[in-house]
């Protein structure tokens, strides 16, 4: 299952919070395009087939077809200085 570092934990809790609701979190879908990888987007709740993933009260919103390959996967997160979020996709150890 997809786990996340404390650096994604506390950036999808701080995006997460932009949300009106406390059922909220970070989606990770495949994106549309072939071989474009994934999309993340905020989300208001799971939708039906997602794998929840939670980490301090963080969480993330897998769906079916990404789930499958990134079962292995660690989520990672770096906040530039301007504020942005940059997340990355790594092989758990």
């Amino acid at each position: 299952m997809l786990t996340l570092t404390e650096n994604a934990t506390s950036a999808v809790k701080n995006l997460a919070s932009q949300i009106p609701t406390e059922t909220g979190g970070l989606r990770i879908s495949e994106a549309e395009a072939p071989n474009e990888g994934y999309a993340l987007s905020l989300a208001p709740a799971p939708e039906q087939g997602d794998t929840v993933v939670e980490n301090n009260g963080a969480r993330v919103f897998v769906d079916e077809s990404a789930n499958i390959a990134l079962g292995d996967r660690v989520l990672d997160a770096r906040v530039a200085e301007d504020g942005s979020v940059g997340f990355a996709l790594a092989q758990q150890i």
